[in-house]
């Protein structure tokens, strides 16, 4: 599919746009395409990257690979392509079978949490959030959720605007039956 926003070119931009771009280059290393799209808005990519933020608030208390499995629940359910596939590439990066997880418990519950929200954010049932509820403070659900809020944005933006597909992605690629490549 034909993205419906094009990339920005840097070489092209002006010089807020420009500033952005060395601050998310100096803050993370990379230049994703999603991210080139969004440099159409600086406001707009400062505040999805507050996912790092959020993640990184999480570390401490999840470690990487619950909150890797919860993203991934996440962009599956909400049947994202990008960003399905972009946790694939982070779970097999940190050592991870895909095809071979034994979650915990607590990451269990939080896969269930993260399908029932990329699912539908209005229907979570009450026994799927009561058991992450059990395990985590009110700090840790809010960052969660708001985590959780900031994945379903990046899917939706990604899917709406068709951010094109990363190449080195491609090795780590997640399609779903009934979507085109």
């Amino acid at each position: 599919m034909t993205p419906r926003i094009p990339q920005l070119d840097y070489a092209e931009a002006g010089e807020d746009v420009r500033a952005a771009h060395d601050e998310e280059m100096r803050l993370r290393g990379r230049m994703t395409n999603m991210k080139r799209t969004l440099l159409h808005s600086p406001p707009a990519l400062r505040i999805y990257g507050e996912w790092f933020t959020l993640r990184d608030q999480l570390l401490p208390v999840l470690g990487n690979r619950a909150i890797l499995l919860f993203a991934q629940a996440i962009c599956r359910a909400s049947r994202s392509r990008v960003g399905a596939s972009f946790m694939q590439r982070a779970l097999i990066q940190s050592g991870e079978d895909p095809d071979h997880l034994a979650p915990t418990e607590a990451e269990t519950a939080l896969i269930a949490l993260g399908a029932a929200l990329g699912t539908d954010p209005q229907s979570v049932p009450d026994p799927v959030w009561d058991r992450v509820a059990a395990l985590y403070p009110d700090k840790t659900l809010v960052d969660l959720t708001a985590f959780a809020g900031l994945m379903v944005a990046t899917n939706l933006f990604t899917d709406v605007v068709r951010t094109e597909f990363d190449p080195e992605l491609e090795p780590f690629a997640v399609t779903f039956p009934d979507q085109a490549r």
